[in-house]
């Protein structure tokens, strides 16, 4: 295998993006060469077949999504209260829209580690990981209620970002703020 990290990197980027465009089905190497604009049979140089892209790519995705250690030091700095929640699920919608590929290939590959276990095993650790951290800076970081809330806000949010990001229009896009601070007002305590 071929060790350049930031052709690796480029490469998962565009493995996300086909992923987010096309689907699984569509996930092949000419597809990513292509989205990654460079020469057929790249990226059959740094994976040895498809189902190791997708591997990798379920991996890269959590990578693409999460933000770097001074976002999230900034956006936690503020008093930890209700208010606080709604801001912090509204900058987290924010950023959906703002990479929407990335989470719909997060999507598309939920959908794919059901057809496939060991998808399904490497995307069941990385998604409970990201659980276990956001309820772990909830509890931990002195928000308002629990571990349940914190459950419950990770799957309003999940269930929310899926509506808004693959059928625009049914939450009322206009008022999609207004969800979210409803949302966080029916979940976390005042």
């Amino acid at each position: 295998m071929v060790r350049n990290p930031e052709r690796r990197t480029t490469l998962l980027n565009a493995a996300i993006d086909v992923l987010a465009a096309q689907g699984a089905r569509g996930l092949t190497f000419r597809a990513v060469d292509t989205a990654a604009d460079v020469p057929v049979g790249t990226t059959s140089n740094y994976f040895p077949n498809r189902d190791e892209l997708l591997r990798q790519a379920g991996e890269h995705v959590f990578v693409r999504l999460t933000p770097d250690d001074t976002t999230t030091a900034a956006l936690l700095d503020d008093d930890r209260d209700r208010d606080h929640e709604r801001r912090l699920m509204q900058d987290l919608l924010r950023r959906a829209e703002a990479d929407r590929a990335g989470y719909l290939a997060m999507f598309e590959l939920r959908l794919e580690a059901v057809r496939r276990p060991e998808l399904r095993a490497a995307f069941t650790r990385g998604f409970r990981a990201n659980l276990e951290q956001i309820v772990q800076t909830h509890v931990d970081g002195g928000f308002p209620g629990n571990r349940t809330t914190a459950v419950l806000l990770y799957v309003a949010m999940s269930g929310l970002l899926l509506e808004h990001l693959t059928l625009p229009g049914v939450l009322g896009e206009e008022h999609i703020d207004e969800v979210v601070a409803a949302l966080v007002e029916t979940i976390v305590p005042g």
